[in-house]
């Protein structure tokens, strides 16, 4: 259906026109309607007759034939000049741009011309030929004469209103119902079949419409587009103003007026169509009949609580009654006993009141201006309970609630109800109110007075949780789920912990306190300390510390306490690899004996340790055991035969993997605040490069002596993730920075640094060479250095590098400073000949 601007009706299959079909009887649309969608869409009037036609030809062969007679050409009934029914339908009033997205103030002004939804009225043609029906020139006549003769005619009334049938002659139907016309040509074929007459007839005869004609209706007065239109014959009233729009705001919607030959032959009342559904479709129009549509005849407006609030026109004689009818009846909350009117009297306005028993015989008048007021807002015996009930809300007022059965009616008080005091809030004439205090204890123990409740009365129980703070604990430390808990009576620092999911493996029992906020006014005084002792087991223990209302437990680390460290070594070793700390004294010869020694191929001197700085990024101790816990649950997944035991063990680990806190690394406070430090003074300081915060450093060692005195200065004590490097023996020397050609070199021994720097073509004419320094392959460094004059460049071993610093950009001297360096040089000269003898 959205493609019908590309049809090309020759390419479709029959199978292809009757899926169009199909679809549009889904939605609702018959053929008629069909062909005008595709008009609207943009179809060309070629195509347009293509598919009328094949349309046409697919119904009648579907239609069957009558056995053993010659089939006719004979082929649906259409509507004939539909190309100009339509043009005037669609075209004319789109152009004038007479569609209005807005509603019509006025009720049934849009049923004729709304945009988005229209009524077309559209009169079916598939229907069996009303009896009725006035024949007029170009319809066309089916007559079929079956029985013991069989013969087929089929015959347009011309405009002289006479059909020409084969070997009878002229006949004249125009002006005749289809009834009439049966009858008269009846009776001149009976004067060649007489089969047709007699007592006993054997032959028979039936007249048919063939094709529609057309009329032309002439639409004059308050409508939309006046004019003359092209209709089907079969067309009401409500065709022709659908064609016209229907009445403008100017037009009467109770009285058109269908005019014939100079008379008025009906009247139409639309609002009898939208109130009763009665359209009167059995009166058609016929050719040059005017439908005439005169102002509107009164007008009045209905406001307030209706289903249609809009305004009506009303005939003489109406009530409200007819006219609460045209409103669609009260909505629900419309106050119905007494409807409000502004009438115009003459001169000036008046105010009068409906009441219920007058809808009936109150007149309406024109300019009559109907408000149907709401409800009131206010209940007539409503009291409310609210707070500590199982049943807060609204409560009906009967005679003699008093308050101990109004708190029954709401299933009772809830047990933290504070009985002490409870709140009547009552509402006095003036809308003024007054609190009412009562000792609800007493009301419901019978020792006080009960009090009977008002109208509009608010009782209020306050919770013992309303007038008090929300008590809590806390707990702080090595547990699994450190946080903030609900305070119980009678709790424990073991209750509390069990509540934080338990306590960590880090965690040391021997050192656990209670925090507990001081109860003194002493000055300086914040907290009163209370240390406790635990069991691993968090066991019941006799005459333990109960906890007060935001006590904070703090359990404390066990001291050195760490999860595995774990050192590396790389290179000449006989079992490089990953290596655990065995204890807090262990040192670099320890772990090299512990992974078989040095390889004969061992490179000592250019041994190195890469250790983590202060701003490493160190997981913490429980990102690295869920780490752990994780690496166990994916094992246990994976395995299909697991234990019951093991499959609980899985049940757990998905809870705590999920809760875990992952807390921070031991000294990453103080690491984040030396890095701000740094950068604050990179910042600050214009002058200085930026500087680098590295996560690891090289540490320079010095492997043989560590080897030949174990446990000496030099033989350094590891930390976790300490990094042992021992080389391969080295044969290269590296030259880089300002020399002529940086390069990598054989080493020589006994070599000194200006035979490598000559390897390299030598010193740069920027070089600065009295900064030259050699970076040995341990990590140590040596720089040149001066004494009166002469260079002492430092020595070169295997694996070292030679780097060459440059002087920088030279800065050009100026004019300026060129003068005033040989002023000063002038003055200088002429001091000295002044000192001279």
């Amino acid at each position: 259906m959205a493609d019908l601007s590309t049809i090309k009706v020759d390419d479709l299959s029959d199978a292809q026109i009757q899926e169009l079909i199909r679809r549009a009887n889904e939605a609702g649309l018959t053929e008629f309607e069909l062909i005008q969608m595709a008009r609207l869409r943009g179809v060309s009037e070629v195509e347009l007759e293509k598919l009328r036609g094949r349309i046409e030809k697919m119904e009648f062969s579907g239609s069957g034939g009558r056995p053993g007679a010659t089939p006719s050409k004979r082929e649906p009934r259409r509507q004939n000049d539909l190309n100009e029914i339509t043009e005037g339908l669609f075209k004319d009033q789109d152009d004038l741009g007479i569609f209005s997205e807005e509603p019509s103030p006025y009720f049934g002004g849009d049923i004729f011309y709304n945009k988005k939804r229209r009524l077309s009225f559209e009169p079916n043609l598939n229907v069996a030929t009303p009896k009725n029906y006035v024949l007029g020139p170009g319809d066309l006549i089916y007559i079929d004469v079956y029985g013991q003769s069989e013969k087929y005619y089929e015959a347009t009334i011309s405009s002289d209103g006479f059909i020409l049938l084969d070997n009878v002659g002229p006949v004249g139907l125009s002006g005749k119902s289809i009834e009439d016309a049966a009858i008269i040509i009846k009776n001149r074929l009976s004067n060649f079949y007489t089969g047709m007459t007699g007592p006993n007839p054997n032959t028979f005869m039936q007249v048919t419409l063939g094709n529609v004609r057309t009329i032309k209706v002439h639409l004059v007065g308050e409508v939309r587009l006046p004019g003359t239109f092209t209709l089907s014959a079969f067309s009401t009233v409500f065709n022709a103003l659908y064609a016209a729009g229907g009445p403008n705001d100017n037009g009467t919607m109770r009285k058109v007026k269908i005019v014939r030959d100079g008379k008025i032959v009906s009247t139409v009342d639309i609002y009898d169509f939208l109130v009763n559904g009665n359209a009167n479709l059995n009166f058609q129009l016929k050719d040059q009949d005017v439908v005439m549509v005169d102002p509107f005849l009164s007008r009045v407006s209905v406001l307030g609580e209706v289903k249609r609030p809009k305004i009506f026109e009303v005939k003489e004689g109406e009530t409200f009654e007819d006219l609460l009818k045209y409103a669609g009846g009260f909505t629900d909350l419309a106050f119905k006993d007494r409807v409000n009117v502004i009438r115009i009297t003459g001169k000036e306005k008046a105010v009068s009141d409906i009441f219920n028993e007058q809808f009936s015989i109150f007149t309406v008048k024109g300019g009559d201006e109907y408000t149907v007021g709401k409800v009131l807002n206010r209940f007539a015996n409503r009291v409310q309970i609210k707070g500590a009930v199982f049943r807060e809300g609204n409560f009906s007022l009967t005679e003699g609630l008093t308050l101990s059965q109004l708190i029954k009616n709401a299933d009772g008080i809830r047990g933290e109800a504070y009985l002490e005091r409870a709140s009547i809030l009552r509402t006095f004439d003036d809308l003024t109110t007054s609190v009412i205090s009562v000792n609800l204890r007493g009301i419901l123990e019978g020792t006080t007075a009960d009090i009977p409740l008002q109208r509009e009365d608010v009782v209020r129980i306050s919770s013992i949780y309303d007038i008090q703070e929300e008590f809590y604990v806390q707990v702080t430390g090595e547990v699994k789920n450190p946080g903030t808990y609900p305070f119980s009576k009678q709790m424990t620092a073991e209750d509390l912990i069990i509540l934080a999911g338990g306590l960590r493996e880090s965690a040391n029992v021997n050192d656990v306190e209670i925090a507990r906020r001081s109860a003194t006014a002493e000055s300086g005084t914040f907290s009163e300390l209370i240390p406790i002792k635990i069991n691993i087991g968090l066991d019941i223990q006799e005459n333990p510390v109960i906890l007060q209302p935001y006590d904070n437990v703090v359990v404390r680390r066990k001291p050195n306490f760490t999860l595995n460290k774990q050192v590396q070594i790389e290179g000449q070793v006989n079992s490089p690899g990953i290596f655990s700390v065995q204890s807090a004294e262990e040192r670099i010869s320890d772990v090299i004996n512990r992974a078989g020694g040095l390889t004969p191929y061992a490179y000592t001197k250019g041994a190195t340790l890469i250790r983590r700085t202060e701003f490493f990024d160190t997981e913490s101790e429980q990102l690295r055991r869920q780490r752990n816990l994780q690496d166990l649950q994916q094992k246990l997944q994976r395995d299909p035969n697991n234990t019951e035991a093991q499959e609980l063990l899985l049940q757990r680990l998905f809870l705590e993997i999920g809760n875990v806190d992952l807390g921070t690394s031991e000294g990453a406070i103080a690491a984040q605040s030396k890095k701000e430090a740094i950068t604050g003074i990179s910042e600050t300081k214009a002058d200085l490069a930026p500087l680098r915060i590295r996560q690891t450093e090289a540490v320079a060692i010095d492997l043989e002596e560590i080897l030949k005195n174990p446990g000496s200065d030099k033989d350094l004590i590891l930390e976790e993730g300490d990094v042992i490097s021992i080389p391969r023996q080295l044969q290269t020397v590296r030259l880089r920075g300002d020399v002529v050609y940086p390069a990598t070199v054989r080493f020589e021994k006994e070599k000194g640094t200006k035979f490598y720097i000559n390897r390299a073509g030598g010193f740069d004419i920027r070089a600065n060479r009295k900064r030259t320094y050699v970076v040995y392959a341990n990590g140590e460094v040596a720089r040149t250095k001066s004494f009166l004059g002469l260079r002492s460049y430092p020595a070169v071993a295997p694996g070292a590098e030679v780097i060459v610093p440059t002087k920088g950009p030279r800065v050009p001297v100026r004019p300026g400073e060129i003068v005033g360096i040989a002023t000063a040089l002038a003055t200088l000269a002429l001091v000295i000949t002044q000192l001279t003898p």
